[in-house]
């Protein structure tokens, strides 16, 4: 199976940065290993988000590595475990991201990938 990368920019929510970042936090520490559990999962091999304050409002910027990459949020919407459902529900409180329906716009275009 190939490895893929996926990356997500998306909006936070006016209001929402300090949720963001606290969930951000869980995600680190105390749901650390349920995240490990979610991404062997999910056939996938790294998970980072970074933030970017735009003159549009803070965004993140979510990059998921691993074969599991391109039907990551097909199956989660389809999911009915209970870590996956939070994630799910953080997703749609904090960016507005319903990962039931598809992305508004495509998605981001892969242009330049060099490594030494």
């Amino acid at each position: 199976m190939e490895d893929v990368t996926g990356v997500i920019l998306a909006p936070i929510i006016e209001g929402k940065l300090d949720a963001w970042k606290s969930w951000i936090q869980e995600l680190e520490g105390p749901q650390k290993d349920a995240l490990a559990d979610f991404n062997q999962r999910y056939g996938l091999t790294r998970h980072a988000a970074w933030l970017a304050e735009t003159p549009a409002g803070p965004m993140a910027v979510a990059l998921h590595e691993g074969p599991g990459s391109d039907d990551l949020m097909p199956k989660l919407a389809a999911s009915q475990n209970e870590f996956d459902v939070s994630f799910e529900q953080s997703l749609l409180g904090i960016h507005g991201l319903d990962v039931t329906q598809p992305p508004p716009g495509p998605m981001p275009e892969l242009l330049l990938d060099s490594s030494s």
